[in-house]
């Protein structure tokens, strides 16, 4: 991240990230070739959003079975049916922010901790990154949380990134995103949530996946709760061999959550879902 004026492309240069990069794209382009994808687009992305949902959840601690999430309509006040009932908003509403996205990424992270948080009470920590001492809940992650400063000045320099542009791939700035909120955890909970959901909406709005059917969820949860800690590691660690390590593992759950996708596809285009 040496370059000033687009410190993410920079990133894409790393050993085995172009790699990464070649092979999301050709996995993403062939499930928009698909020819269920002509004809039933829409029913892919709402599977998408539902089973994207369902990893983002599982990844928090609310591993629950597909076919649970689907039938559930109460999502009340047991902690893992609260995190799944967040995860599901946050789906739904990722899609609702993408205009707003490149001029205020701040904003639109405060509405998704909002969403995220629902009608349940935490007085006025909700939708905003959190003060000097304030307690954060995050099951997943247990790095060493930075200071409220440095939360504010990380989230600043991120929001200038993503709302100046660049050209680094669309892979290399979602994996930025998702981990650097995983990292900061700017509030006070669901902040896991929030960056894959964040990423979601940088896969989306960047044009790699416009029709939401490539869940990175799905592929992140795919993985492991093991894997994915282990590369984000690697992204904490900020060296180039962690980075590529961290930017490498996004690009495999994308590619994952294509597979996911395209079985959709080729069970609607058989007749069985």
């Amino acid at each position: 991240m040496s370059s000033a004026s687009d410190p993410l492309a920079a990133l894409a240069g790393l050993p085995g990230v172009a790699d990464s990069v070649d092979s999301v794209r050709k996995a993403v382009d062939r499930v928009y070739g698909h020819r269920v994808m002509r004809r039933r687009s829409g029913e892919i992305t709402s599977e998408a959003a539902l089973r994207g949902a369902r990893g983002s959840a599982a990844l928090s601690g609310a591993d629950w079975a597909l076919e649970e999430v689907r039938r559930r309509t109460d999502f009340g006040a047991e902690p893992e049916a609260l995190t799944v009932g967040a995860a599901l908003r946050l789906t739904a509403e990722a899609g609702q922010l993408l205009s707003i996205w490149r001029q205020s990424p701040l904003r639109v992270l405060a509405r998704l901790h909002l969403v995220a948080v629902g009608s349940t009470a935490e007085g006025d920590v909700v939708g905003r990154p959190r003060l000097a001492g304030e307690p954060v809940t995050e099951p997943l992650v247990e790095a060493p949380l930075p200071g409220a400063d440095e939360v504010a000045g990380r989230l600043d320099g991120l929001s200038r990134i993503i709302i100046a542009g660049g050209s680094a791939p669309a892979l290399v700035t979602a994996a930025v995103v998702h981990g650097e909120l995983l990292a900061l955890r700017p509030f006070a909970s669901y902040n896991g949530l929030v960056a894959r959901a964040a990423e979601r909406i940088v896969l989306i709005n960047s044009g790699l996946d416009p029709k939401a059917i490539c869940p990175a969820e799905v592929g992140h949860a795919e993985q492991g709760t093991e894997a994915y800690l282990a590369a984000f590691e690697g992204y904490l660690s900020g060296t180039p061999e962690g980075l590529a390590a961290w930017i490498g593992h996004c690009g495999r759950a994308i590619e994952l959550g294509v597979r996911e996708s395209t079985a959709v596809c080729e069970a609607l285009q058989r007749g069985a879902a």
